[in-house]
Parts: structure tokens; sequence; C-alpha cells
């Protein structure tokens, strides 16, 4: 077993971010010069807002959101153009939907170029997805609609355009997606966050003790700007590390347990979080929702794209700080280091006030949901990753790699041959990786998975219900580089008596 295999069941995941830089690797294929720290005066975490939303005549939520450029101040006297949705001039507002919800997304593009709008980890219609084939043009809005039915999970959203994803989120196009349960805490109190003595819940008040950090890594250009020009071979590695936008953050916080979640949202980088005495934390979410149980853990490893949810316990006038440790990405040095993986640097400062109000427990059980059967499954698909290409091939956006039949459940093996970590994303499905030492009843939901060099991971992997014989899905290496450089297939998810097209014509299914 590789040594990311038991913590791959933890999320392989968590990070904060915060205070502090990692050097940009400038004429070095897979170098990392070290971590300097920036100087910069600590200052108040900003909480991104939620998106506001109206009902329709038809009672459907609707949310607008515009893609626009702007202007950021990341460090003292220094001006930085950037992208951002609905008003932000970097990041997006979080969007909370509830299941059961019907909901209208509209994007209107008011950027110099053609972008989309993806629901990374959201169950949607293909025509909804906001992957490459639903382009938005300068001026243009484009509109996606469904009916939400999922759990509740920590998804996120950002731009898939062929071979320019990495940019456009570089530029600051991305933000938080959350989907609730039932209207309470984002889980029904009859089905999930409530423990075997009734009543206990996760925290709930959002930006109090319900806090997001969306983790990103930077490195600017002498006039400012974001430097997008120094990849090495995992993509761009910045040498600033923003929080929710904030560079060296602290939270103010006010209850004895504050519940974090953590999306990385970096191109590149990974994280582990961890406080700075390993103290343990309690993992209850992942990317595709709660887990059955809470998980007592020292640190989570999140790659980039995927997303956790801990809670960690706080004492009245002690201040704690979470760092992003050195961790094992089962990589040579090198690349280890090009993934930031060899560095370890302060994140977020945690402030309790002298008084702090109680907290309810951690619930025991969480989610309830049946877990994926192995017995279940009708067939295994085998997905060879090296040189940035699956199964040998770079992506075609007019051919179609698979067909999947809806709500069936499979088995996709992920083999690395390549010296290099990748991470696979799968579109409108969610997973559970199969690990000898993990029972069925305590796996985690995924949508993103490590695969680490030379290792072969297998996940249950159930796509659906949505069909459509003629618009794909993607699937996907979520290091963004990777995935402009062409290691991406598109897989239709068809129903009975439905026959799949055998290729795109055109690209705009919006």
């Amino acid at each position: 077993m590789s040594p990311l295999s038991r913590r791959r069941f933890l999320g392989a995941t968590l990070a904060a971010a915060g205070a502090v830089a990692v050097s940009s690797v400038a004429g070095c294929a897979n170098g990392n010069p070290g971590i300097r720290d920036l100087g910069a005066a600590p200052r108040p975490l900003a909480i991104p807002p939620l998106a506001p939303s109206t009902r329709d005549a038809a009672g459907r939520r609707v949310v607008e959101l515009v893609a626009a450029p702007g202007t950021s101040s990341f460090l003292p006297g220094v001006a930085t153009p950037t992208w951002g949705y609905g008003g932000l001039p970097f990041g997006g507002p979080t969007v909370r939907v509830a299941r059961g919800d019907d909901v209208v997304l509209r994007v209107t593009n008011r950027l110099p170029e053609t972008t989309t709008t993806h629901w990374h980890g959201a169950s949607v219609p293909a025509r909804a997805d906001g992957g490459p084939h639903q382009p938005i043009a300068p001026g243009a809005t484009w509109e996606a609609s469904w009916r939400v039915d999922q759990p509740a999970a920590t998804l996120w959203y950002h731009p898939h355009p062929h071979g320019q994803t990495e940019r456009h989120v570089l530029r600051g196009l991305f933000g938080l997606f959350l989907v609730d349960d039932d209207g309470v805490d984002g889980f029904g109190v009859d089905d999930f966050g409530v423990d075997d003595s009734g009543g206990a819940a996760l925290p709930s008040e959002y930006g109090v003790d319900d806090v997001p950090l969306v983790l990103t890594d930077r490195s600017f250009a002498p006039d400012g700007s974001f430097d997008e020009q120094h990849r090495n071979s995992v993509g761009l590695l910045g040498d600033t590390v923003l929080v929710n936008g904030t560079v060296a953050p602290y939270l103010e916080v006010t209850t004895t347990r504050v519940r974090l979640r953590v999306l990385n949202a970096s191109s590149a980088r990974s994280y582990r979080v961890a406080f700075e005495d390993e103290a343990p934390l309690t993992l209850v979410g992942t990317d595709g929702g709660l887990l059955p149980a809470p998980r007592t853990v020292t640190g989570v490893v999140l790659t980039p794209g995927e997303r956790a949810e801990v809670v960690v316990d706080v004492t009245p006038g002690r201040r704690r700080v979470l760092r992003s440790l050195s961790h094992d990405l089962g990589a040579v040095n090198g690349v280890a280091r090009a993934a930031g993986a060899d560095d370890s640097f302060d994140l977020l400062e945690l402030r309790p006030a002298a008084r702090l109000t109680a907290s309810p427990p951690v619930p025991a059980r969480l989610s309830r949901e049946t877990p994926l059967a192995e017995a279940d499954t009708g067939r295994t698909r085998r997905f060879v990753l090296s040189n940035n290409r699956i199964n040998g091939r770079a992506m075609d956006m007019s051919r179609i790699d698979e067909v999947v039949p809806a709500a069936a459940t499979e088995i996709w093996e992920f083999t690395n041959r390549h010296t290099l970590p990748h991470n696979m994303h799968v579109h409108d499905a969610r997973m559970q990786v199969l690990e000898p030492d993990v029972p069925a009843g305590a796996r985690a939901w995924k949508d993103t998975v490590a695969v680490p060099p030379s290792t072969t991971v297998r996940a249950l992997v159930r796509v659906g219900p949505h069909t459509d014989p003629e618009v794909p899905y993607m699937l996907h290496c979520h290091l963004l580089r990777h995935e402009d450089d062409g290691m991406m297939l598109q897989f239709l998810v068809v129903g009975a008596g439905q026959r799949a097209a055998t290729t795109i014509a055109g690209h705009d299914h919006g």
C-alpha cells in the first residue's frame, strides 16, 4: 500500500492557508527554492459573502453571477489586476442551495475573452455542467438549471475553458458552492448531523463558527500582476499563499468549536493542514459530503480541487496556528518540491475570545448514506496516466472516449505510470476509494482522488442520474497545467434505449 493510501481515505485532503510564501520556480523544472516570509502585518480573514438569490414565478432559486475584471491589493501598496465573480475583484461569493431546490444559475461574461463556469462536484445535466462545451462569449449570459438532488456537501465553481483553465482560475475565478440538506445546518435533523443523544449538530453559522477557507497561491511580477509564466512540471507554484484572498490572515473565534470548510483552489500546490503541535482535528466531511462518522486526525492532505471539512476545538484566550506541513505525495524529491509538498509554513491564526459560547459536541453519526457496494459493480474501466495523457491519448473535443450507463456502479482503476503525481476528477460522479483497511461503512465520498506515481487507485464510481446521448462530461487531472495540456477525456451518460453519439459535432451545446 502506498504511503498515501490511508490518508487518501481522509480525503487525500485538507489545507488551510496562509500568511506566507513559497518562492517562484522560474528556470527550474522541478525546483522550489523555499519559503520566504513576507513579513506582512496580520489581517482579519476575509469571508466571501453569500451570493444573493431570488425566487422566480416558478419558485426556482435564481442566482446571478457576473464574471468581470477588477483590481485587488494583496500586498501593501501593490495593485494587482484580477478577475472575479459577483462584484468581487478576486474570487466569488459563496453560492448556497438546498437539496430539493430547483435552481437557475445565470453567468454573465464581462471579461475580454470567452470563459465557462463549471459546478465542481455538483450532480447536474451535462448541458448545465459548465465544461468546455458550454462557452460563454464576452458579453453573453449562460444559464444552467437543475433540481438539486445530492447530500449536503462543500462544492465549488470555477472556469473550465479548454486549454485555458489554469490561467482563468489563476486570475481569480472561483468560489464555494454549498449544498444544504433539508434546510437544517446543511443536514436534516432526522437524517444528518444528529448523534444518538439527539440534538447535537455541526457548527452552522456561516462566517462565525462555519467558516470557509479557500486556499490559493500566487507569485507576483514586478508590476504587481500575477506571474503567469513560470510553470514547472506540476504547474504554477506561487510564492504567496492566500486564504480567501487574504495574506497573513487571522480569525476571531467566539465559540468553543469551529467548523472549517477547506478548498484547495491552487492549480498545482498540495497542502497538509495541522495544528503547530499536531493536536487532533476532527474530520467530518470530504469532497462528496459528510463521513459516516467523525474521524480524529492530526492533519489532512488536499491536492488541487479537493475539499475537506474539519471541526477544531479552541480554548478561551489561547491562540492556535494552523500550519501546512511537509507531506508525502509518493513522488521523487524534485517533483515533490514542485508540488509544494516539502514546504512547511504558518497558515491561519485562530484568536479565541476570553469568553466563548459553548458549542454542542460533534455528532457521533453524520451521514447515513448507503455505501457503494463492490458486489453491485457492472464493469471495470481502466485508465493509464502517463506523460499528461490518459490511455495514451490527448483530449479531443470531438471524440467520445467512454459511454457509461446512468446510475450504474462501476470500478474505475487509475494507474499512474508517470513520475509526476496526478489527481483525477470525474464530473457528475461520486466515488468511494477501495482500500483494504477501510470497511465499506467508513468510506469517504469523493469526486477527486490523488494518484501518486507508480500506484493504482481503485474507486467505486456512480455517475448520473442525468442522461444525454450527445453532450459529454469530463474525466481529467485537476493539476490544471496537466488538464490544459490534454490530460482529459470525455464520456457520455446514457439511459436504457438511448443511442450514444459517436462524435461531438461542434462545441457549443449550451
